[in-house]
């Protein structure tokens, strides 16, 4: 009877079988974004399931990855800690980032000396935000489908509080002249066109263009010349 009581102990303490981490790291393999809350800031990364030296093999491209992140310029490997929990460690296993899963795909990383980093998986994340730079240049304003009713340039000269200056061509629309348009900022892969007086209109990315949000009864949206 002691015998079976002493192996029962044994086994309740031993670790959980190896194909059941297996199957929990197989599923975290894959390609991942590693990113800021504006997701303005972005790395890509590919879990691989070889085992390395502090877990498992990881690939980045580290230059473009550490100019976003600079920890990243060491890491050398990715881990599983239990069931929620994604370590990235460097090559003396030292914890660079600790993301615990606060939702099915994505994890959050908050370190001391480190902003609010996200990790989820590329195909949830989605194409990358576009930058200002990308977003610069003129842009027609259209309203319900119709002829343009006015035409912008978003610059790049910066009009203070992260805004960026805009150029209202000649003939607009007397409503757009009414909102007075005197900046633009780029928010969390939104467009935020904004007036002399504080107000804002918000616009997010479509196929390309840009539709105002919520639509209202006369949708607004911005395409290209």
């Amino acid at each position: 009877m002691r015998v079976s009581v002493l192996f029962a102990a044994v086994v309740a303490l031993a670790p959980a079988p190896a194909a059941a981490q297996s199957d929990a790291v197989q599923a975290l393999v894959g390609a991942w974004e590693i990113s800021n809350a504006d997701r303005d800031r972005a790395c890509g990364v590919t879990f691989r399931a070889e085992a390395t030296a502090g877990g498992f093999r990881l690939d980045l491209d580290r230059a473009a990855c550490a100019a976003a992140f600079p920890p990243l310029k060491d890491v050398a490997a990715w881990s599983l800690v239990g069931d929620d929990t994604v370590r990235l460690v460097d090559g003396k296993g030292q914890v660079l980032f600790e993301f615990t899963e606060v939702e099915s795909g994505l994890y959050e990383s908050l370190r001391p000396g480190q902003p609010l980093t996200f990790l989820q998986t590329a195909a949830a994340a989605g194409p990358p935000a576009r930058t200002p730079e990308q977003v610069a240049g003129d842009w027609h304003v259209v309203r319900g489908g119709g002829a343009p009713i006015c035409t912008l340039t978003l610059l790049t000269a910066p009009a203070g509080n992260d805004d960026f200056a805009l150029r209202v061509k000649p003939g607009c629309d007397r409503s757009l002249v009414r909102f007075g348009l005197a900046a633009w900022q780029m928010d969390r892969g939104e467009l935020l066109l904004k007036s002399s007086r504080g107000q804002t209109w918000r616009f997010e990315d479509s196929a390309g263009a840009w539709q105002r949000i919520p639509e209202g009864a006369e949708p607004m949206m911005l395409v290209k010349p």
